[in-house]
């Protein structure tokens, strides 16, 4: 079935829905979430909106604690941008109804909380449910909507581009233009043609790709897998962001203890109660940057042959503890651990994605009708390490550029010609019966990148990552091709194809510098490698990196 919209919107997170909020000035809009709408990265968020809101902070603080954290790969101008804009974008989301935590002593003042790597108080939160309450405003402003629909179960398959489908490689890259999505309807197995004049890549990050994350199981990498087969630009894939603090315990899946707490004062200690901290910085200690604490942490676990370490709030007054993080007390305390007397064991765990779909200033890729915001997309602002509490801000303040891009391109857009998309052809592809062979492959990947691809890197390892994975790469192309498309499997799909990207991404720096650490070059090398990493498909999709 051939379905049309103005505006496609491919993920319903921050980005993506207060985007389609903005867009419903314009036309119709289209959100299309691969299972629930809430089901996002968004919604697990902790921590808060970095702001600049106090009178001892500035913009010029927040911005150099931004590119002190990215480690020299910031987009300077980019950050800027996104810094200033953060009061705006702020009160928008309170004019839609989100309460953020005001302060105790003065109930007209926001409460601001700190966070590792910044100077200053500037984290503007809803206790430590600020993401599920922004999500839950969101839904409801959307849903109220009637220009809105949204659109559950439906999984992206491949963008629909118009030179794909001409079968002309003669014009350049630059005239290469999004018109759509063929997208798998789960409930039935149909695949639809979906025509949009603009569509929004808003799927987030790719966390599944790694055995331990705090992401959500929707994290598989799909907006930049889809772009990367498209033949749009990828860069800084090398940079995963891994949280120092997960809750460790076999029952809690992927529950993060924000960094918040190491902002209100917890101590990381080793297995014998000693605080460690201080070897790796001496002056910031536990408030340093996260890809120092979770290298710091990681260090201690394989000198002492431990699997976690202990992350200890309990000096704090109990009342304190259990107003400032209600969330995380009474879900510490669900697995046995009350974190007003006793500390908590923690693990790092892939996080976030700082690299990923290169955008301008206003979120459009390289190709015309096609932008990226949210963690999908690498705008600049993150560098080689992202400063916590940065990423709901960029998403806001992305989604923002990007409305202001699309209404000043949409009489432009809507005058290109129109040129017919052909409907998904399943040809003679059957039923995949035996659901092994997507878990094994899935399993393979996760434990693959975690032991070869992880906090610390060398070219050994990843030479070998990238030999074992290319077997699983071709055994999916296989199956892509003989049996009919599920969820999971294109879930698998663009899960093996952002884990190549990243070994590739990682084998080309030859360097180490912020979320990336290789064992074969541990120092940093301004001169070769103060820049982006960039991959990008040949032009007739033959080889698989330029």
């Amino acid at each position: 079935m051939e379905l049309s919209t103005d505006f496609l919107i491919i993920g319903s997170g921050i980005a993506g829905l207060s985007l389609a909020l903005k867009l419903s000035r314009l036309g119709k809009v289209t959100v299309l979430t691969k299972k629930g709408r809430t089901q996002t990265a968004t919604n697990l968020a902790q921590g808060g909106i970095a702001c600049v809101m106090s009178s001892d902070d500035s913009f010029e603080l927040h911005e150099f604690d931004t590119l002190r954290a990215g480690d020299g790969l910031c987009h300077e101008d980019i950050v800027k941008l996104i810094v200033t804009q953060a009061p705006e974008r702020v009160r928008e989301l309170q004019e839609l109804g989100v309460q953020f935590t005001k302060s105790a002593s003065d109930p007209d003042q926001l409460d601001l909380g700190r966070e590792g790597g910044h100077c200053r108080r500037r984290i503007v939160h809803a206790g430590d449910f600020t993401g599920q309450n922004i999500q839950k405003v969101l839904v409801e402003r959307v849903m109220d909507n009637p220009r809105i629909e949204v659109l559950e179960d439906y999984i992206a398959v491949d963008l629909i581009t118009q030179c794909k489908i001409i079968r002309d490689w003669s014009e350049s890259r630059e005239k290469e233009r999004c018109l759509g999505a063929y997208v798998l309807e789960v409930s039935t197995g149909a695949v639809h043609t979906f025509r949009s004049l603009v569509t929004i890549l808003a799927t987030g990050g790719a966390g599944k790709i790694y055995l331990y994350t705090s992401n959500p199981d929707v994290a598989t990498g799909d907006g930049i897998a889809m772009a990367y087969r498209a033949g749009v630009r990828i860069a800084n894939l090398e940079f995963v962001q891994f949280h120092p603090t997960c809750l460790y315990h076999p029952k809690a899946k992927n529950f993060l203890i924000s960094e918040a707490l190491r902002g209100e004062g917890a101590r990381l200690y080793d297995f014998d109660g000693k605080p460690f901290m201080e070897k790796y910085d001496p002056v910031r200690k536990e408030l340093a940057c996260r890809d120092l604490v979770a290298k710091a942490i990681d260090r201690e676990l394989k000198r002492s042959g431990k699997e976690y370490v202990y992350l200890d709030i309990s000096h704090r007054p109990d009342d304190f503890v259990k107003k400032r993080f209600p969330n995380i007390y009474r879900t510490c305390l669900n697995y046995g651990f009350d974190i007003t007397k006793e500390p908590i064991p923690v693990v790092p765990a892939a996080h976030y994605m700082c690299g990923g779909v290169v955008t301008d200033q206003f979120a459009h890729t390289d190709m015309t009708g096609l932008f990226a915001v949210g963690e999908t997309a690498c705008t600049g602002l993150h560098g080689a390490n992202r400063l916590a509490s940065n990423s709901l801000l960029e998403g806001l303040v992305m989604a923002h550029q990007a409305y202001l891009k699309i209404e000043q391109l949409l009489m432009d857009l809507k005058a290109l010609p129109k040129i017919s998309a052909p409907p998904w052809e399943s040809g003679g592809a059957v039923d995949l019966e035996e659901g092994v062979l997507i878990s094994h492959n899935w399993d393979v990947i996760r434990r693959l990148m975690w032991d070869y691809v992880g906090i610390v890197r060398g070219q050994k390892r990843l030479g070998l990552a990238r030999k074992r994975l290319i077997p699983i790469l071709e055994e999916i192309n296989q199956h892509y091709w003989d049996y009919i498309l599920t969820r999971d499997f294109i879930e698998l799909r663009n899960l093996a194809q952002v884990a190549e990207l990243i070994i590739i991404a990682a084998s080309r720096r030859k360097e180490s510098r912020g979320g990336h650490f290789n064992l074969d070059y541990p120092s940093k090398d301004d001169w070769r490698w103060r820049k982006d990493n960039i991959i990008q498909r040949s032009w007739n999709g033959n080889c698989p990196e330029t």
